[in-house]
């Protein structure tokens, strides 16, 4: 593979990543996408997920609660609503995580996209809880 990707990924708290690597694949709202060097530019909205940071072998997991994906000829930028590296989160964090999903999916009185959303996470905070 020739070159490397710029990366960034920010959430409203911090910079969590800016760095070149290899492949970054993305929780995007119509499905996950892989960013590679020289992609080819677009935009994506994103789903509750964990984005992928591949580097020399290495890999990071990053859980997004959606946000935007920017591809241009400079790079990827993920503009996250909230970011937390998976390494971070331990069973308590993700059991009160999934606790508060829980609730937003029983809500009758919320927004349907409201809960929509929530049962979106929830799904993917179940299988980060069962690969822990």
């Amino acid at each position: 593979m020739a070159g490397k990707l710029h990366f960034n990924l920010v959430s409203p708290e911090r910079q969590l990543v800016s760095e070149d690597v290899d492949q970054v694949d993305v929780p995007g709202s119509e499905g996950v996408f892989g960013v590679l060097p020289n992609h080819a530019p677009f935009m994506s909205t994103m789903a509750p997920g964990v984005v992928r940071v591949l580097n020399g072998g290495e890999e990071k997991r990053i859980f997004v609660r959606g946000g935007f994906a920017d591809v241009t000829p400079a790079g990827l930028t993920v503009l996250a609503e909230e970011a937390v590296f998976v390494a971070d989160l331990d069973r308590e964090e993700l059991a009160r995580r999934i606790k508060s999903c829980e609730a937003a999916v029983a809500d009758d009185e919320a927004q349907p996209e409201t809960r929509q959303r929530a049962a979106a996470e929830l799904g993917q905070l179940k299988e980060l809880e069962a690969s822990l």
